[in-house]
């Protein structure tokens, strides 16, 4: 597994379907209201859209964080990371904060490589 990090809009994803030489259809698309863990692409992009899902439902997000990795053992996971700024006072969002934050914990415990892509800038955290 591959793990991408960092800031909304820095590149992140056209930075790995250069690298990894995949296309659009590559690209599995968390959405915000969508629990199901996201799989069959090579590129599973925006996970933290999928946390805050599972968050407003009051799921367990280490379990489906396990899941999630034992459903991709070798894909791309491209997540925002939001645990910068400002802490926020909604009691959910500081939730998905928080969550967020372990979640790229786990995966980049389990992953091969995390690449950290600020500017559209690769730094290589672990591995490559």
């Amino acid at each position: 597994m591959i793990l991408i990090f960092g800031g909304a809009y820095q590149g992140k994803l056209e930075y790995a379907l250069k690298r990894y030489g995949l296309s659009q259809a590559d690209v599995a698309f968390c959405a915000d209201g969508d629990t199901s863990i996201p799989t069959g692409r090579k590129i599973i992009y925006e996970v933290d859209k999928w946390v805050l899902s599972l968050v407003k439902e009051g799921r367990n997000i280490p379990v489906e964080t396990s899941l999630l990795i034992s459903a991709n053992p070798s894909a791309i996971i491209i997540c925002n990371d939001i645990s910068c700024g400002v802490v926020p006072i909604d009691p959910i969002m500081r939730r998905w904060r928080e969550e967020t934050g372990r979640l790229l914990g786990q995966l980049a415990q389990q992953s091969d490589e995390v690449i950290r892509v600020y500017c559209g800038i690769p730094t290589f955290i672990k591995g490559a």
